[in-house]
């Protein structure tokens, strides 16, 4: 490379040396960068205005590089943007292209700003704009999700600790606890839009703005919450992407529960539930097989979302301030994790809307052994304390087993033996839809109980449409 041509990048004017070939692929990151140029030019414009608010360049000027600036744009728009070798991310590459448009006067462009609070205020407005498309994604999923269960109160099934049967539940209820984790996300991801929409421009390199520019017409301009109020601090920070990032690993988590379950009920085992095919694919060898590839890939993924996260915040823990070339390791995770999350949403969203419940298979696999803490209830009701009633209703169990028989098969004769407080209305104890009736509060499973939870589901979700 010549020292002309070393001249060009926008930091080579103390360079008289050749950079070495290899050393230019290291350095470029406009092979995963260039999907911030629609942010690139709208911060350009934005700084344009700027400039000439503060009597940098004439109205003219400004004009001149608005109409180059859109002109870049709709170049990118078309994809008939033509990257040069030189160009070495998309900040270079759109203000290389803006001076072969408008001439010398791109070059102004430059003036008080630097690449460290460019790509900064680049960032944060991609990532504003995925945000929004990644939490309507996720209504959509929680909506899916409150709608099925509204529809499917009556089918029962096992509810599990320690992957044994406990306690009968209702299916909508189930499905209801992984809509809450997922409407704490919602809630998390709106909490976190502040955070990120904090502008940089206007922090220059390091040290502030030496034009005096008006930062709070480049807020306003560019629609950011706040300004950051210090220069060190607006060209150094990535706390909003390892914030996003960790937010997502959170939601990943809760996607891959959800899909364990999923896999779980639709093995031949259990058979509570079957696939659509549209989710699903089979084996190269064995043709009875069909696999819940999407719901393992959404478990899957979850490790990839994980690295991504903990691999960025090792690079940047040891960082001194502000910018160093570090942080050009921020975009990748950060796409992958938007791309990786914004897909497992609609995925996970189609799986649940399409997929099929086998009530039957559900209400077989409830056994009356599930029903021994009503046994012990309904003593509580006759007045033994529960301690008690719990070692009175362990023994029915022990007796079931040992006689080979359900505890519901226990004569009242033989229950009387264990407890003179049983009488003739214990029969009613056995029957599962009197069970799940009976935890009617707040929480419970209870068809008002599960009511009360879509109505509350309902309303977090009309009330996030609407921010």
């Amino acid at each position: 490379m010549s020292n002309a041509s070393a001249k060009q990048k926008l930091w080579g004017g103390r360079f008289t040396g050749a950079t070495d070939p290899l050393m230019n692929a290291f350095n470029e990151s406009l092979s995963y960068d260039k999907r911030m140029h629609s942010q690139d030019i709208k911060g350009s414009i934005a700084y344009s205005k700027a400039l000439f608010l503060g009597g940098i360049i004439t109205e003219e000027e400004r004009d001149n590089l608005i109409r180059g600036l859109e002109a870049v744009g709709e170049e990118w728009a078309k994809g008939q943007f033509k990257i040069q070798p030189d160009d070495e991310d998309i900040h270079t590459a759109n203000e290389r292209r803006l001076s072969e448009l408008i001439g010398p006067l791109g070059g102004k462009l430059h003036t008080g700003r630097s690449r460290n609070d460019q790509v900064a205020t680049d960032m944060r407005l991609w990532l504003l704009e995925e945000v929004e498309t990644i939490r309507s994604a996720l209504i959509d999923l929680i909506s899916v999700i409150v709608e099925r269960a509204d529809k499917e109160k009556d089918a029962l099934l096992p509810g599990y600790t320690h992957l044994q049967r406990a306690l009968p539940i209702r299916w909508s209820h189930l499905l209801l606890s992984h809509a809450f984790s997922l409407n704490n996300d919602l809630e998390r991801i709106t909490q976190l839009k502040p955070r990120i929409s904090v502008l940089p421009l206007g922090s220059g390199a390091l040290a502030g703005n030496a034009f005096s520019l008006d930062r709070e017409f480049l807020a306003k301009e560019l629609g950011f919450a706040s300004i950051a109020e210090n220069s060190l601090f607006g060209v150094g920070d990535r706390d909003f992407i390892i914030e996003f990032m960790m937010w997502a690993s959170l939601t990943m988590t809760h996607l891959s529960r959800l899909s364990e379950d999923l896999i779980i009920y639709t093995t031949a085992e259990f058979g509570f539930l079957t696939l659509s095919d549209a989710y699903s694919t089979g084996s190269s060898m064995m043709p009875q097989k069909k696999n819940a590839d999407s719901l393992e890939l959404l478990r899957g993924k979850s490790g990839r979302v994980f690295g991504n996260m903990s691999g960025f915040l090792v690079t940047l823990k040891g960082l001194p301030s502000t910018y160093n070339k570090d942080l050009q390791e921020d975009k990748e995770p950060l796409f992958d994790t938007v791309d990786t999350v914004s897909a497992c949403l609609r995925i996970a969203e189609g799986v649940i809307a399409t997929l099929e419940i086998h009530p039957d298979r559900m209400k077989k696999a409830l056994t009356m052994d599930m029903l021994a803490t009503d046994l012990a209830d309904y003593l509580v009701r006759k007045g033994i304390p529960f301690r008690e009633t719990h070692h009175i209703s362990g023994r029915a169990v022990a007796l079931a087993e040992q006689r080979g028989v359900q505890i519901s098969d226990i004569s009242l004769g033989d229950l009387q033996i264990l407890s003179s407080k049983f009488e003739e209305d214990v029969k009613h104890v056995f029957d599962f839809e009197s069970s799940v009736e009976k935890r009617a509060s707040i929480g419970g499973t209870s068809r008002a109980m599960v009511g009360r939870q879509v109505d509350v589901l309902r309303n977090n979700l009309a009330l996030a449409r609407q921010a």
